[in-house]
Protein backbone atom coordinates (compact mmCIF):
# COMPACT_ATOMS: atom_id res chain seq x y z
CA UNK A 1 0.00 0.00 0.00
CA UNK A 2 1.16 3.36 -1.15
CA UNK A 3 2.38 5.62 2.43
CA UNK A 4 0.02 8.29 1.32
CA UNK A 5 -3.15 5.71 1.51
CA UNK A 6 -1.39 3.80 4.80
CA UNK A 7 -0.93 7.46 6.84
CA UNK A 8 -4.63 8.23 5.50
CA UNK A 9 -5.91 4.95 6.96
CA UNK A 10 -4.23 4.89 10.33
CA UNK A 11 -5.48 8.71 10.56
CA UNK A 12 -8.89 6.94 10.71
CA UNK A 13 -7.68 4.81 13.44
CA UNK A 14 -8.75 5.93 16.88
CA UNK A 15 -5.66 6.14 18.77
CA UNK A 16 -6.55 5.13 22.42
CA UNK A 17 -3.34 6.15 24.58
CA UNK A 18 -3.08 3.43 27.84
CA UNK A 19 -3.99 5.00 30.65
CA UNK A 20 -2.22 3.47 32.93
CA UNK A 21 0.98 4.76 30.58
CA UNK A 22 0.36 7.98 30.84
CA UNK A 23 -0.65 7.92 34.37
CA UNK A 24 2.79 6.17 35.34
CA UNK A 25 4.42 8.52 32.80
CA UNK A 26 2.80 11.91 34.91
CA UNK A 27 4.45 10.14 37.81
CA UNK A 28 7.90 10.31 37.26
CA UNK A 29 10.49 12.63 39.02
CA UNK A 30 12.07 15.39 36.95
CA UNK A 31 15.47 14.53 35.56
CA UNK A 32 18.66 15.43 37.08
CA UNK A 33 20.06 18.46 36.41
CA UNK A 34 23.65 19.51 35.97
CA UNK A 35 25.84 22.27 34.42
CA UNK A 36 29.53 20.58 34.06
CA UNK A 37 28.99 17.25 33.81
CA UNK A 38 27.06 13.91 34.26
CA UNK A 39 27.33 10.53 34.04
CA UNK A 40 24.22 8.37 34.12
CA UNK A 41 24.81 4.46 34.69
CA UNK A 42 23.41 1.13 36.32
CA UNK A 43 25.70 1.39 39.67
CA UNK A 44 26.10 4.22 41.60
CA UNK A 45 29.20 3.72 42.75
CA UNK A 46 30.57 3.45 38.93
CA UNK A 47 28.50 6.60 38.21
CA UNK A 48 30.87 8.62 40.93
CA UNK A 49 33.87 7.51 40.15
CA UNK A 50 33.14 9.03 36.00
CA UNK A 51 32.02 12.38 37.75
CA UNK A 52 35.08 12.05 40.29
CA UNK A 53 37.54 11.84 37.26
CA UNK A 54 35.56 14.67 35.87
CA UNK A 55 35.92 17.01 38.70
CA UNK A 56 39.78 16.19 39.22
CA UNK A 57 40.00 17.39 35.10
CA UNK A 58 39.11 14.73 32.89
CA UNK A 59 37.30 14.62 30.23
CA UNK A 60 34.30 12.53 29.08
CA UNK A 61 36.42 9.65 27.30
CA UNK A 62 38.14 9.58 30.59
CA UNK A 63 35.00 9.34 32.63
CA UNK A 64 33.56 6.77 30.56
CA UNK A 65 36.11 4.73 30.92
CA UNK A 66 36.79 5.17 34.79
CA UNK A 67 33.30 4.30 34.71
CA UNK A 68 33.86 1.48 32.60
CA UNK A 69 36.76 -0.06 35.36
CA UNK A 70 34.59 0.59 37.95
CA UNK A 71 31.70 -1.05 36.76
CA UNK A 72 33.73 -4.59 36.59
CA UNK A 73 33.79 -4.12 40.49
CA UNK A 74 30.79 -2.71 40.97
CA UNK A 75 28.37 -4.27 38.83
CA UNK A 76 29.74 -7.69 37.88
CA UNK A 77 26.52 -9.26 36.54
CA UNK A 78 27.38 -7.22 33.48
CA UNK A 79 30.39 -4.77 33.53
CA UNK A 80 32.83 -6.48 33.08
CA UNK A 81 36.98 -6.52 32.34
CA UNK A 82 36.13 -10.36 31.07
CA UNK A 83 33.62 -9.04 28.11
CA UNK A 84 34.02 -6.55 25.25
CA UNK A 85 31.68 -3.69 24.03
CA UNK A 86 31.54 -0.40 22.13
CA UNK A 87 31.21 2.93 22.46
CA UNK A 88 30.61 6.23 20.24
CA UNK A 89 32.03 9.68 21.15
CA UNK A 90 30.63 12.93 19.56
CA UNK A 91 33.52 15.56 19.70
CA UNK A 92 32.25 18.94 20.36
CA UNK A 93 33.40 20.12 16.84
CA UNK A 94 30.32 17.94 15.70
CA UNK A 95 32.68 15.15 14.46
CA UNK A 96 32.44 11.54 15.70
CA UNK A 97 34.05 8.16 16.00
CA UNK A 98 33.35 4.87 17.56
CA UNK A 99 35.46 1.86 19.13
CA UNK A 100 34.65 -1.31 18.75
CA UNK A 101 36.33 -3.89 21.53
CA UNK A 102 33.61 -6.63 20.77
CA UNK A 103 35.15 -10.20 21.80
CA UNK A 104 36.12 -12.40 19.33
CA UNK A 105 36.09 -15.94 18.54
CA UNK A 106 39.19 -17.96 19.67
CA UNK A 107 41.39 -19.81 17.28
CA UNK A 108 40.61 -22.88 17.99
CA UNK A 109 36.96 -22.03 17.24
CA UNK A 110 34.85 -23.95 14.75
CA UNK A 111 31.86 -23.60 12.41
CA UNK A 112 30.44 -26.32 14.15
CA UNK A 113 31.58 -26.38 17.94
CA UNK A 114 28.14 -26.13 19.64
CA UNK A 115 26.28 -29.00 17.34
CA UNK A 116 26.81 -32.71 18.42
CA UNK A 117 26.95 -35.99 16.33
CA UNK A 118 23.60 -35.36 15.30
CA UNK A 119 23.96 -31.84 14.21
CA UNK A 120 21.73 -30.32 17.26
CA UNK A 121 22.51 -27.38 18.98
CA UNK A 122 23.71 -28.13 22.59
CA UNK A 123 22.52 -24.90 24.10
CA UNK A 124 24.05 -25.40 27.67
CA UNK A 125 27.45 -25.57 26.37
CA UNK A 126 27.65 -22.34 24.52
CA UNK A 127 26.38 -20.20 27.46
CA UNK A 128 27.89 -21.98 30.24
CA UNK A 129 31.82 -22.85 30.97
CA UNK A 130 34.84 -22.29 29.40
CA UNK A 131 33.57 -23.00 25.58
CA UNK A 132 31.12 -19.93 26.02
CA UNK A 133 33.91 -17.64 26.15
CA UNK A 134 35.28 -14.98 23.49
CA UNK A 135 38.59 -13.53 23.76
CA UNK A 136 37.80 -10.48 26.32
CA UNK A 137 38.17 -7.04 24.56
CA UNK A 138 36.72 -4.48 27.42
CA UNK A 139 40.10 -3.59 28.38
CA UNK A 140 42.01 -3.42 25.04
CA UNK A 141 38.84 -0.99 24.20
CA UNK A 142 38.82 1.19 27.20
CA UNK A 143 42.62 1.50 27.22
CA UNK A 144 42.32 2.49 23.32
CA UNK A 145 39.85 5.11 23.51
CA UNK A 146 41.36 6.45 26.87
CA UNK A 147 45.20 6.31 25.07
CA UNK A 148 43.72 8.68 21.99
CA UNK A 149 41.08 11.31 23.40
CA UNK A 150 41.43 11.01 27.03
CA UNK A 151 43.51 13.95 29.13
CA UNK A 152 44.36 12.34 32.19
CA UNK A 153 46.91 9.96 32.96
CA UNK A 154 45.42 6.16 32.94
CA UNK A 155 46.67 5.83 37.14
CA UNK A 156 44.25 8.67 37.81
CA UNK A 157 41.64 7.38 35.37
CA UNK A 158 41.79 3.87 36.65
CA UNK A 159 42.30 4.59 40.51
CA UNK A 160 38.79 4.64 41.77
CA UNK A 161 38.04 1.41 40.40
CA UNK A 162 41.16 -0.19 42.34
CA UNK A 163 39.96 1.81 45.90
CA UNK A 164 36.63 0.16 45.20
CA UNK A 165 38.22 -3.41 44.55
CA UNK A 166 39.58 -2.87 47.87
CA UNK A 167 36.52 -2.76 49.51
CA UNK A 168 32.76 -1.02 49.16
CA UNK A 169 29.26 -1.49 50.72
CA UNK A 170 26.99 -3.94 48.85
CA UNK A 171 23.38 -2.08 48.22
CA UNK A 172 20.53 -4.17 48.85
CA UNK A 173 20.06 -5.10 45.34
CA UNK A 174 23.29 -5.86 44.47
CA UNK A 175 23.48 -8.41 47.64
CA UNK A 176 19.98 -9.75 46.86
CA UNK A 177 21.32 -10.44 43.22
CA UNK A 178 23.98 -12.27 44.27
CA UNK A 179 22.21 -14.42 46.76
CA UNK A 180 19.39 -14.99 44.27
CA UNK A 181 22.04 -16.51 41.90
CA UNK A 182 23.71 -18.11 44.67
CA UNK A 183 22.86 -21.73 42.96
CA UNK A 184 24.64 -20.93 40.11
CA UNK A 185 27.44 -19.26 41.90
CA UNK A 186 28.22 -22.21 43.10
CA UNK A 187 28.92 -24.78 39.87
CA UNK A 188 32.45 -23.59 39.72
CA UNK A 189 35.00 -23.80 42.39
CA UNK A 190 36.24 -20.77 40.77
CA UNK A 191 33.20 -18.39 41.02
CA UNK A 192 32.19 -20.26 44.15
CA UNK A 193 35.27 -18.73 45.62
CA UNK A 194 34.51 -14.82 45.09
CA UNK A 195 30.84 -14.52 45.08
CA UNK A 196 29.34 -18.16 47.01
CA UNK A 197 30.86 -18.02 50.04
CA UNK A 198 29.40 -20.24 53.39
CA UNK A 199 27.29 -16.94 54.47
CA UNK A 200 24.94 -14.95 52.46
CA UNK A 201 25.92 -11.48 51.38
CA UNK A 202 23.86 -8.60 53.43
CA UNK A 203 23.32 -5.03 52.19
CA UNK A 204 25.99 -2.94 54.00
CA UNK A 205 28.74 -5.45 53.88
CA UNK A 206 32.09 -4.19 52.72
CA UNK A 207 32.61 -6.65 49.80
CA UNK A 208 36.70 -6.95 48.90
CA UNK A 209 37.98 -8.46 45.47
CA UNK A 210 41.77 -7.90 46.07
CA UNK A 211 42.84 -10.20 43.39
CA UNK A 212 40.75 -8.02 41.29
CA UNK A 213 42.92 -5.07 42.29
CA UNK A 214 45.46 -6.41 42.22
CA UNK A 215 44.37 -7.35 37.96
CA UNK A 216 43.55 -3.37 37.79
CA UNK A 217 47.19 -2.51 39.20
CA UNK A 218 49.07 -4.46 36.50
CA UNK A 219 46.61 -2.55 34.06
CA UNK A 220 47.66 0.40 35.73
CA UNK A 221 50.83 -0.41 35.17
CA UNK A 222 51.42 -1.88 31.80
CA UNK A 223 48.64 -0.90 30.01
CA UNK A 224 47.20 -3.57 27.77
CA UNK A 225 50.04 -5.82 28.65
CA UNK A 226 49.12 -5.81 32.11
CA UNK A 227 45.75 -7.83 30.99
CA UNK A 228 47.23 -9.59 27.52
CA UNK A 229 50.08 -10.38 28.48
CA UNK A 230 51.99 -11.64 31.70
CA UNK A 231 50.33 -12.94 35.14
CA UNK A 232 47.01 -12.03 34.46
CA UNK A 233 47.39 -13.58 30.62
CA UNK A 234 48.72 -16.77 32.71
CA UNK A 235 45.91 -17.07 34.87
CA UNK A 236 43.30 -16.49 32.12
CA UNK A 237 45.13 -19.67 30.24
CA UNK A 238 45.21 -21.40 32.72
CA UNK A 239 41.38 -21.73 33.59
CA UNK A 240 40.63 -22.14 29.87
CA UNK A 241 43.09 -25.14 30.77
CA UNK A 242 41.69 -26.49 33.25
CA UNK A 243 37.87 -26.09 32.39
CA UNK A 244 38.06 -27.08 28.61
CA UNK A 245 38.44 -23.79 27.62
CA UNK A 246 39.87 -22.67 23.85
CA UNK A 247 41.02 -19.10 24.73
CA UNK A 248 45.02 -18.94 24.45
CA UNK A 249 47.57 -16.71 25.14
CA UNK A 250 48.01 -16.12 21.23
CA UNK A 251 44.50 -15.19 21.16
CA UNK A 252 44.94 -12.58 24.03
CA UNK A 253 48.30 -11.46 22.59
CA UNK A 254 46.59 -10.92 19.12
CA UNK A 255 43.66 -8.97 20.13
CA UNK A 256 42.67 -5.54 18.97
CA UNK A 257 40.29 -2.86 19.28
CA UNK A 258 39.36 -1.42 16.34
CA UNK A 259 38.33 2.36 16.02
CA UNK A 260 35.72 2.75 13.29
CA UNK A 261 34.18 5.27 11.56
CA UNK A 262 30.48 5.80 12.66
CA UNK A 263 27.20 5.16 10.85
CA UNK A 264 24.79 7.69 10.49
CA UNK A 265 21.39 8.15 9.76
CA UNK A 266 18.77 11.22 10.51
CA UNK A 267 15.43 11.26 11.97
CA UNK A 268 13.34 14.32 11.60
CA UNK A 269 16.09 16.70 10.61
CA UNK A 270 18.19 14.89 13.97
CA UNK A 271 21.92 13.76 13.53
CA UNK A 272 21.70 10.23 14.78
CA UNK A 273 25.18 8.77 15.38
CA UNK A 274 24.94 4.77 15.93
CA UNK A 275 27.54 1.88 15.77
CA UNK A 276 28.35 0.25 12.69
CA UNK A 277 28.60 -3.37 12.26
CA UNK A 278 29.65 -6.19 14.08
CA UNK A 279 27.00 -4.13 16.23
CA UNK A 280 23.11 -5.05 13.98
CA UNK A 281 22.07 -1.77 16.45
CA UNK A 282 22.74 1.08 14.45
CA UNK A 283 21.77 -0.41 11.17
CA UNK A 284 18.77 -1.78 12.79
CA UNK A 285 18.20 1.88 14.61
CA UNK A 286 18.08 3.93 11.31
CA UNK A 287 15.63 1.07 9.60
CA UNK A 288 13.40 1.41 12.27
CA UNK A 289 13.49 5.45 12.43
CA UNK A 290 13.18 5.36 8.86
CA UNK A 291 10.36 3.35 8.70
CA UNK A 292 8.07 5.12 10.87
CA UNK A 293 9.43 8.89 9.85
CA UNK A 294 6.28 9.23 7.20
CA UNK A 295 3.95 8.74 9.38
CA UNK A 296 2.50 11.38 12.79
CA UNK A 297 3.91 9.62 15.55
CA UNK A 298 2.52 12.15 18.11
CA UNK A 299 -0.48 12.30 16.80
CA UNK A 300 -1.28 8.64 17.11
CA UNK A 301 -0.33 8.56 20.40
CA UNK A 302 2.12 7.20 22.63
CA UNK A 303 1.60 3.09 22.83
CA UNK A 304 -1.56 3.47 21.17
CA UNK A 305 -3.04 0.70 19.06
CA UNK A 306 -2.01 2.59 15.71
CA UNK A 307 1.49 3.19 17.08
CA UNK A 308 2.27 0.24 18.09
CA UNK A 309 0.85 -1.53 15.09
CA UNK A 310 2.78 0.46 12.71
CA UNK A 311 6.51 0.24 15.25
CA UNK A 312 5.57 -3.59 15.16
CA UNK A 313 5.26 -4.49 11.80
CA UNK A 314 9.08 -2.09 10.92
CA UNK A 315 10.51 -3.91 14.22
CA UNK A 316 9.18 -6.94 12.25
CA UNK A 317 11.21 -6.77 9.00
CA UNK A 318 13.90 -5.22 10.38
CA UNK A 319 14.71 -8.39 12.54
CA UNK A 320 14.15 -10.47 9.19
CA UNK A 321 16.77 -8.60 7.67
CA UNK A 322 19.06 -8.67 10.59
CA UNK A 323 19.02 -11.99 10.58
CA UNK A 324 20.11 -12.63 6.93
CA UNK A 325 22.55 -10.05 6.68
CA UNK A 326 24.26 -8.97 9.27
CA UNK A 327 27.72 -10.23 10.63
CA UNK A 328 31.23 -9.04 11.55
CA UNK A 329 32.15 -6.94 8.34
CA UNK A 330 35.52 -8.45 8.23
CA UNK A 331 35.03 -11.51 7.32
CA UNK A 332 31.36 -10.91 5.42
CA UNK A 333 30.23 -8.18 3.34
CA UNK A 334 27.64 -5.95 5.14
CA UNK A 335 25.31 -4.09 2.59
CA UNK A 336 25.34 -1.39 5.07
CA UNK A 337 24.29 1.55 2.87
CA UNK A 338 21.75 -0.16 0.76
CA UNK A 339 19.88 -1.75 3.59
CA UNK A 340 20.10 1.52 5.65
CA UNK A 341 18.94 3.76 2.50
CA UNK A 342 15.42 5.98 3.04
CA UNK A 343 14.36 3.62 -0.73
CA UNK A 344 14.51 0.60 0.35
CA UNK A 345 13.09 0.89 4.04
CA UNK A 346 9.97 3.08 2.58
CA UNK A 347 9.76 -0.22 -0.03
CA UNK A 348 10.06 -2.49 2.97
CA UNK A 349 7.13 -0.86 4.65
CA UNK A 350 5.09 -0.37 1.53
CA UNK A 351 2.86 -3.48 2.29
CA UNK A 352 1.85 -2.79 5.67
CA UNK A 353 -1.58 -3.29 6.28
CA UNK A 354 -2.99 -0.36 8.69
CA UNK A 355 -5.70 -2.79 9.99
CA UNK A 356 -4.10 -6.52 10.06
CA UNK A 357 -1.00 -7.74 11.21
CA UNK A 358 0.96 -9.61 8.81
CA UNK A 359 2.65 -12.85 10.52
CA UNK A 360 5.96 -13.57 10.85
CA UNK A 361 6.39 -16.39 8.17
CA UNK A 362 4.72 -13.95 5.64
CA UNK A 363 7.52 -11.38 5.75
CA UNK A 364 10.85 -12.59 4.92
CA UNK A 365 14.25 -10.46 5.03
CA UNK A 366 14.22 -7.79 1.86
CA UNK A 367 17.10 -7.64 -0.99
CA UNK A 368 19.14 -4.41 -0.17
CA UNK A 369 21.23 -5.91 -2.88
CA UNK A 370 18.81 -5.10 -5.80
CA UNK A 371 19.09 -1.16 -6.05
CA UNK A 372 22.82 -5.77 11.45
CA UNK A 373 21.88 -10.32 27.76
CA UNK A 374 19.50 -8.63 28.82
CA UNK A 375 22.39 -8.12 31.20
CA UNK A 376 23.79 -5.69 29.48
CA UNK A 377 24.92 -2.42 31.00
CA UNK A 378 25.14 1.63 29.32
CA UNK A 379 26.31 4.03 30.35
CA UNK A 380 26.21 7.85 28.81
CA UNK A 381 28.50 10.81 29.63
CA UNK A 382 28.69 14.24 29.00
CA UNK A 383 31.46 16.70 30.16
CA UNK A 384 31.83 20.73 30.30
CA UNK A 385 32.68 20.99 26.62
CA UNK A 386 30.10 19.58 25.44
CA UNK A 387 32.36 15.85 24.43
CA UNK A 388 29.78 13.17 24.58
CA UNK A 389 30.27 9.51 25.06
CA UNK A 390 27.88 6.87 24.83
CA UNK A 391 28.97 2.97 26.00
CA UNK A 392 27.42 -0.58 25.61
CA UNK A 393 29.40 -3.09 27.26
CA UNK A 394 28.38 -6.91 27.99
CA UNK A 395 29.31 -10.14 28.91
CA UNK A 396 26.39 -11.30 27.40
CA UNK A 397 24.21 -13.44 30.11
CA UNK A 398 23.84 -12.11 33.83
CA UNK A 399 27.27 -13.30 35.32
CA UNK A 400 28.40 -14.49 32.16
CA UNK A 401 29.55 -18.16 31.55
CA UNK A 402 29.26 -18.32 35.49
CA UNK A 403 33.18 -18.95 35.40
CA UNK A 404 35.31 -16.69 37.21
CA UNK A 405 38.75 -16.63 36.29
CA UNK A 406 40.78 -18.08 39.46
CA UNK A 407 43.15 -16.02 41.25
CA UNK A 408 42.00 -13.07 39.24
CA UNK A 409 38.41 -13.01 40.20
CA UNK A 410 36.52 -11.30 37.40
CA UNK A 411 33.66 -13.37 35.03
CA UNK A 412 33.87 -14.72 31.67
CA UNK A 413 31.77 -13.71 28.83
CA UNK A 414 29.21 -16.52 27.13
CA UNK A 415 29.29 -14.27 24.02
CA UNK A 416 29.99 -17.52 21.61
CA UNK A 417 26.41 -17.97 21.99
CA UNK A 418 25.82 -14.71 20.00
CA UNK A 419 27.12 -16.65 17.04
CA UNK A 420 24.52 -18.50 14.78
CA UNK A 421 25.57 -21.97 15.86
CA UNK A 422 23.33 -23.32 13.02
CA UNK A 423 20.65 -21.18 10.21
CA UNK A 424 17.56 -21.07 11.86
CA UNK A 425 18.12 -22.05 15.49
CA UNK A 426 17.91 -19.23 18.07
CA UNK A 427 20.09 -17.94 20.57
CA UNK A 428 19.54 -17.56 24.51
CA UNK A 429 17.59 -14.68 23.16
CA UNK A 430 15.29 -16.13 20.77
CA UNK A 431 17.33 -14.52 17.64
CA UNK A 432 17.67 -16.06 14.35
CA UNK A 433 21.03 -15.78 12.51
CA UNK A 434 22.67 -17.28 8.67
CA UNK A 435 26.25 -17.79 6.95
CA UNK A 436 27.27 -13.69 7.70
CA UNK A 437 27.37 -14.96 11.60
CA UNK A 438 28.77 -18.45 11.73
CA UNK A 439 31.60 -18.96 14.00
CA UNK A 440 34.63 -18.87 12.76
CA UNK A 441 38.18 -18.41 14.55
CA UNK A 442 38.92 -14.35 15.34
CA UNK A 443 35.38 -13.19 14.17
CA UNK A 444 33.58 -10.71 16.20
CA UNK A 445 29.82 -12.19 16.97
CA UNK A 446 26.85 -9.99 16.26
CA UNK A 447 25.45 -7.60 17.98
CA UNK A 448 22.39 -5.92 19.45
CA UNK A 449 23.93 -3.49 21.34
CA UNK A 450 23.17 0.24 20.16
CA UNK A 451 25.40 2.78 21.84
CA UNK A 452 23.90 6.49 20.08
CA UNK A 453 24.41 9.84 19.76
CA UNK A 454 21.61 12.34 18.49
CA UNK A 455 22.20 15.81 17.24
CA UNK A 456 19.09 18.73 16.86
CA UNK A 457 18.24 20.04 13.80
CA UNK A 458 20.95 22.68 14.51
CA UNK A 459 24.17 20.03 15.05
CA UNK A 460 24.25 20.94 18.13
CA UNK A 461 24.41 17.84 21.14
CA UNK A 462 21.06 16.74 21.91
CA UNK A 463 20.69 13.21 23.52
CA UNK A 464 22.76 10.42 24.71
CA UNK A 465 21.58 7.20 24.68
CA UNK A 466 21.71 3.76 25.19
CA UNK A 467 20.10 0.60 26.72
CA UNK A 468 21.18 -3.00 28.36
CA UNK A 469 18.30 -5.43 27.10
CA UNK A 470 19.72 -8.59 24.71
CA UNK A 471 17.21 -8.60 21.75
CA UNK A 472 15.29 -5.65 22.70
CA UNK A 473 18.32 -3.03 22.96
CA UNK A 474 17.51 -1.70 19.75
CA UNK A 475 13.96 -1.49 20.02
CA UNK A 476 14.31 0.07 23.35
CA UNK A 477 16.82 3.04 22.08
CA UNK A 478 14.29 3.28 18.97
CA UNK A 479 11.13 4.04 21.54
CA UNK A 480 13.29 6.26 23.93
CA UNK A 481 14.54 8.65 21.11
CA UNK A 482 10.88 8.48 19.50
CA UNK A 483 9.65 9.32 22.89
CA UNK A 484 11.53 12.55 23.06
CA UNK A 485 11.18 13.58 19.43
CA UNK A 486 7.88 12.80 18.60
CA UNK A 487 5.77 12.11 21.97
CA UNK A 488 7.99 15.35 23.51
CA UNK A 489 8.74 13.72 26.85
CA UNK A 490 11.75 14.40 29.07
CA UNK A 491 14.54 12.71 29.02
CA UNK A 492 13.29 10.86 32.55
CA UNK A 493 9.91 10.37 31.42
CA UNK A 494 11.07 8.45 28.08
CA UNK A 495 13.24 5.99 29.87
CA UNK A 496 10.57 5.77 32.32
CA UNK A 497 7.63 4.77 29.64
CA UNK A 498 6.65 0.99 28.71
CA UNK A 499 7.87 -0.55 25.85
CA UNK A 500 6.58 -3.13 23.45
CA UNK A 501 9.12 -5.25 21.13
CA UNK A 502 8.87 -7.55 18.26
CA UNK A 503 11.91 -9.65 16.53
CA UNK A 504 10.23 -11.10 13.73
CA UNK A 505 10.87 -14.81 15.49
CA UNK A 506 8.89 -15.58 17.88
CA UNK A 507 6.07 -13.83 16.29
CA UNK A 508 4.87 -12.39 19.35
CA UNK A 509 4.09 -8.68 20.40
CA UNK A 510 5.68 -8.63 23.89
CA UNK A 511 4.22 -5.97 26.38
CA UNK A 512 5.56 -4.66 29.45
CA UNK A 513 3.38 -4.66 32.72
CA UNK A 514 0.84 -1.41 31.99
CA UNK A 515 2.13 -0.86 28.79
CA UNK A 516 -1.64 -1.05 27.06
CA UNK A 517 -4.98 -0.14 28.05
CA UNK A 518 -7.43 -2.20 28.02
CA UNK A 519 -9.06 -1.13 24.79
CA UNK A 520 -5.32 -1.52 22.81
CA UNK A 521 -4.52 -4.32 23.61
CA UNK A 522 -8.07 -5.19 22.62
CA UNK A 523 -7.44 -3.63 19.17
CA UNK A 524 -4.21 -5.11 18.76
CA UNK A 525 -5.60 -8.44 18.71
CA UNK A 526 -8.34 -7.22 16.35
CA UNK A 527 -5.56 -6.33 14.07
CA UNK A 528 -4.64 -10.22 14.64
CA UNK A 529 -1.21 -9.80 16.78
CA UNK A 530 0.03 -11.97 19.38
CA UNK A 531 -0.08 -9.89 22.17
CA UNK A 532 2.15 -10.89 25.23
CA UNK A 533 2.30 -8.56 28.28
CA UNK A 534 4.22 -9.03 31.76
CA UNK A 535 7.61 -7.74 33.10
CA UNK A 536 9.87 -5.28 32.62
CA UNK A 537 13.41 -4.90 30.62
CA UNK A 538 16.22 -2.87 29.48
CA UNK A 539 17.51 -0.23 31.52
CA UNK A 540 18.11 2.75 29.17
CA UNK A 541 20.38 5.72 30.88
CA UNK A 542 20.19 9.19 29.09
CA UNK A 543 21.02 12.29 28.97
CA UNK A 544 19.57 15.77 26.92
CA UNK A 545 21.06 18.72 26.22
CA UNK A 546 19.19 21.75 27.01
CA UNK A 547 20.66 25.00 25.50
CA UNK A 548 19.02 27.55 27.10
CA UNK A 549 19.93 31.42 25.60
CA UNK A 550 19.35 34.66 28.25
CA UNK A 551 19.93 38.50 27.03
CA UNK A 552 22.41 39.50 29.72
CA UNK A 553 23.66 43.58 30.36
CA UNK A 554 27.49 43.98 29.58
CA UNK A 555 27.66 46.64 32.09
CA UNK A 556 27.18 45.63 35.72
CA UNK A 557 26.31 49.45 36.71
CA UNK A 558 23.83 49.29 34.32
CA UNK A 559 24.30 53.02 33.03
CA UNK A 560 24.62 51.63 29.24
CA UNK A 561 21.29 49.15 27.56
CA UNK A 562 24.16 47.11 25.64
CA UNK A 563 22.84 43.30 26.22
CA UNK A 564 24.75 40.15 25.19
CA UNK A 565 23.02 37.27 23.89
CA UNK A 566 24.39 33.98 26.91
CA UNK A 567 23.91 30.45 26.02
CA UNK A 568 24.27 27.80 29.04
CA UNK A 569 24.46 24.32 28.20
CA UNK A 570 21.70 21.88 31.11
CA UNK A 571 22.42 18.26 31.06
CA UNK A 572 19.55 16.48 31.98
CA UNK A 573 19.82 12.97 33.25
CA UNK A 574 17.30 9.93 33.06
CA UNK A 575 18.13 7.12 35.05
CA UNK A 576 15.85 4.07 34.39
CA UNK A 577 13.48 3.13 37.32
CA UNK A 578 13.53 -0.69 36.32
CA UNK A 579 16.95 -0.91 38.35
CA UNK A 580 19.40 1.00 40.76
CA UNK A 581 20.68 3.33 38.07
CA UNK A 582 21.23 6.96 38.85
CA UNK A 583 22.09 10.21 37.34
CA UNK A 584 25.37 12.11 38.54
CA UNK A 585 26.38 15.13 37.80
CA UNK A 586 27.72 17.99 38.77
Amino acid sequence: MPHRLLRAALALVVAVASVSCQAQISATPPPVRAQNGMVVAAEENAAQAGVEVMRAGGNAVDAAVATGFALAVTYPIAGNIGGGGFMVIRFPDGTATTFDYRETAPALATRDMFLDSTGTYMPDVARRGALASGTPGSVAGLLLAHERYGRLPLAEVIAPAIRLAEGYALSREQADRFNAYRDRLQVFESTARYFAPADSFAAGQTFRQRDLARVLERIRDRGRDGFYRGETADLLVAQMEASGGLISHEDLAAYQAVEREPLYGSYRGHRVISMPPPSSGGVALIQLLRSVEPYDLGAMGLNSSASIHLMGEAMRRVYADRAEWLGDPDFTPVPVESLTATDYVRQRMADVNPYRADTSRAVTYGNPLAGESMETTHYSVVDADGLAVSTTTTINGGYGSYLVVDGAGFFLNNEMDDFAAAPGVPNMFGLLGSEANAVAPGKRMLSSMTPTIVEDPDGELFLVIGSPGGARIITTVFQVITNVIDHGLDIQAAVSAPRIHHQWFPDVMYAERHALSEDTERALRQRGWSVREGGRWSRADGIVVSVETAETADDPSGLTDRQTVVRRRTLLGGADPRGQDVAVGY
